[in-house]
């Protein structure tokens, strides 16, 4: 299970995309987001996969990762989709029982949303492959800062940001050591129904919430013992720093929103 899991993973390389400044990865992320919603033909959600693989490739991390960044997504992708594909009118109508159609608007715009969830994952696996999850949490610290004057607890926000991107591993982990337990004492967690699969599970909550338990107060006393009193006053050893690389990427992505605009009818 550990081993499919790539959200909240850092692969170290020395790439154009790892040494771009965490700031700058995680605002042209979130922007990328945003201007997926310009897409509304083939042409421009062409351009954001081949802009998508452009720097999946400068980035030098293998495409399987990125693939299996997709499979833990793939049943929330495929409902949304289905819903899409049965209940959206418009257009040609292809095949119709009841409620649930298909017509030619339904099957454009469930492809369109598909594209649309796989860049997303795509682009935020891409951010936390290639960036260190310290240096993510001094990136949103950073960014958060200006926010201070109204009294934002921006440093907190983003330890505790960090610590949970840290442990979705960690706890993938634990989970996978409690499910073996399980399976040695016979529970089949793949046989039966969905229900039973469901009630399967259900045993696996109560040790993985105590075991959660147990580590954020480990956790907390180690930060206690070594002094931990909030960000007031700290300094840092890592030092962000703003590069021509990383203004190259902000027009580039100004570029990309320009040529959106273009290719919308």
């Amino acid at each position: 299970m550990t081993d499919k899991l790539i959200f909240g993973r850092y692969m170290p390389g020395d790439s154009v995309i790892h040494r771009m400044d965490p700031r700058a990865k995680l605002l042209c992320s979130f922007y990328f987001i945003g201007i997926i919603f310009l897409c509304n033909n083939v042409a421009s959600y062409a351009l954001m996969f081949a802009f998508t693989m452009l720097a999946i490739f400068l980035s030098k991390v293998d495409m399987k990762f990125f693939i299996r960044g997709v499979k833990p997504m793939i049943w929330l992708i495929l409902f949304t989709v289905i819903l899409q594909l049965f209940f959206t009118q418009g257009g040609e109508v292809y095949w119709k029982w009841g409620v649930f159609s298909i017509t030619e608007f339904g099957i454009q715009n469930a492809l369109f949303i598909f594209c649309r969830f796989v860049l997303i994952i795509f682009m935020s696996t891409l951010l936390t492959l290639t960036t260190p999850p310290l240096s993510l949490s001094d990136a949103i610290e950073s960014l958060l800062r200006p926010l201070k004057v109204i009294k934002f607890p921006a440093h907190e926000v983003s330890l505790m940001l960090s610590i949970a991107l840290r442990f979705v591993p960690t706890l993938m982990d634990e989970t996978e050591k409690i499910m073996n337990a399980q399976r040695a004492r016979g529970v089949d967690f793949n046989d039966g129904n969905l229900m039973d699969k469901m009630k399967a599970i259900v045993p696996l909550l109560i040790p993985l919430f105590i075991s959660s338990f147990n580590r954020a107060e480990e956790l907390a006393t180690a930060m206690e013992a070594r002094g931990y009193q909030g960000g007031e006053g700290r300094t840092k050893y890592r030092q962000l720093k703003w590069a021509m690389r990383d203004t190259l990427c902000v027009l580039v992505f100004a570029l990309l929103t320009v040529a959106l605009i273009w290719l919308r009818k």
